[in-house]
C-alpha cells in the first residue's frame, strides 16, 4: 500500500517540475519577443509619429 503512495507522489513531483520548466520557458520566450517588438518600435519611432 505504501509503495503506491510513493509512486503517486513521485509522479506528482515529476509532473510539477515539468510544468514549472514549461511555464518558465514560455515566460522567457514571450519576454524576449516583447523586448524585440519594443526595440523595433523604438527603431521606427520617427516614422510612426505624426
Amino acid at each position: 500500500m505504501n509503495e503506491k503512495i510513493y509512486k503517486t507522489m513521485a509522479g506528482t513531483g515529476i509532473l510539477s517540475i515539468t510544468v514549472g520548466i514549461v511555464i518558465s520557458v514560455v515566460g522567457i520566450v514571450s519576454g524576449v519577443l516583447l523586448i524585440i517588438g519594443g526595440c523595433k518600435l523604438l527603431a521606427k519611432k520617427s516614422n510612426l509619429t505624426i
